[in-house]
C-alpha cells in the first residue's frame, strides 16, 4: 500500500472566557507517497494547528485525519508512532541527551511498525541500521555511535534526527521548522538528507517553514495558509517557485499580510 496522508476538513477552535479563536478552518490537504509538501504562513494563519492535528496532539472539532486511508483522527500521538514521524524545530526534543547515538536510533527503530516487544533494545541488526542511515549523511556520526546526544551540536542533532526518521521506517513525515535553528551548512546538509528520504522511502512528508526559498528549491507543492484555512495550493512541476514569487502569491492570498515572511525569508535584502 503507498503512503498517503489526507486532511479532511478539519476545524479546530480554542476558547479562553468570552474569546473564541479559530485556529483551523475546515482545512482539507491530502499528500501523496514519495511528495514533500510545504505549508507557508504568518504567525497565527494555522500552521502549528494543523500540524498538531496530523500528528495527534490535538484533536479537531470536526473532520478527520487518514493515512493509508486510515482513519487516525482519535487516535492518541502514542499510538500515531508507528505510521507517523515529528522532526521538531529544537534539537533537545528529537535527540534525548541522555542516551547515546545508537540508543536514540534503537529506541527508533524499537518505537517504528517493525518493533518485535520486550527485549534488548540494542541488537547487532539495530547497530547495522543505524550506522548505514548515519553513513548516508556523509557527516562521520556512525563514528560516534557511542557519543551521548548532549555532545553533539545542534546540527549534529538534527542529522541524527533525520537518520531516526529513516530506521523508523514510518509513512508521514512531519518537520516542524526543523532547520530554523541551524548554520547555513548545517541546514543544508539536513534539509538535503531529508529530501532524499521522502524520495528514497516513499514518504509523505507535511513541512512547516517560514523559508520560501527552501520551499520553492526543496517542495513538489506549496500550500499557503491564513487565518486557519489553506488559501493556495502550488505545484512545482517545472513552474519555478523562487522567493518573490512565492511573495508575490502570498501577497495575494493574504491581502500584504507576510511582515514575517519578509523578514524570516530575506527577500527584501
Amino acid at each position: 500500500m503507498s503512503s498517503s496522508l489526507e486532511v479532511r476538513e478539519c476545524s479546530k477552535t480554542f476558547s479562553a472566557g468570552r474569546d473564541r479563536t479559530v485556529a483551523l478552518d475546515e482545512a482539507s490537504l491530502r499528500i501523496d507517497a514519495g511528495q514533500l509538501v510545504a505549508v507557508l504562513g504568518s504567525n497565527g494563519a494555522g500552521k502549528s494547528t494543523l500540524l498538531n492535528v496530523v500528528s495527534g496532539n490535538l484533536v479537531p472539532d470536526d473532520g478527520s485525519v487518514h493515512v493509508n486511508d486510515r482513519d487516525l483522527t482519535r487516535w492518541p500521538s502514542w499510538k500515531r508512532g508507528r505510521y507517523i514521524w515529528t522532526i521538531r524545530q529544537d534539537p533537545e526534543d528529537n535527540v534525548l541527551s541522555n542516551l547515546s547515538v545508537e540508543e536514540n536510533l534503537a529506541l527508533a527503530q524499537a518505537a517504528g511498525p517493525n518493533r518485535r516487544g520486550l527485549g534488548p533494545l540494542i541488537t547487532q541488526e539495530r547497530r547495522r541500521r543505524s550506522a548505514e542511515a548515519l553513513e548516508s549523511l556523509g557527516m562521520g556520526l556512525e563514528q560516534r555511535l557511542k557519543a551521548k546526544g548532549s555532545e553533539l551540536s545542534g546540527g549534529q542533532r538534527q542529522a541524527v534526527a533525520v537518520a531516526m526518521a529513516t530506521v523508523a521506517d514510518p509513512d508521514v513525515l512531519l518537520c516542524d521548522e526543523h532547520v530554523a535553528a541551524l548554520d547555513p551548512r548545517s541546514a543544508r546538509t539536513v534539509t538535503h538528507a531529508t529530501q532524499a528520504l521522502v524520495r528514497d522511502r516513499k514518504l509523505a512528508c507535511l513541512m512547516i517553514t517560514h523559508n520560501l526559498e527552501q520551499a520553492g528549491d526543496l517542495a513538489d507543492r506549496v500550500v499557503i495558509m491564513h487565518q486557519g484555512r489553506i488559501v493556495t495550493d502550488l505545484d512545482n512541476d517545472g513552474q519555478e517557485l523562487g522567493s518573490e514569487t512565492l511573495l508575490a502569491h502570498f501577497e495575494e492570498a493574504t491581502g500584504g499580510n507576510v511582515p514575517d515572511v519578509v523578514q524570516l525569508a530575506g527577500v527584501d535584502g
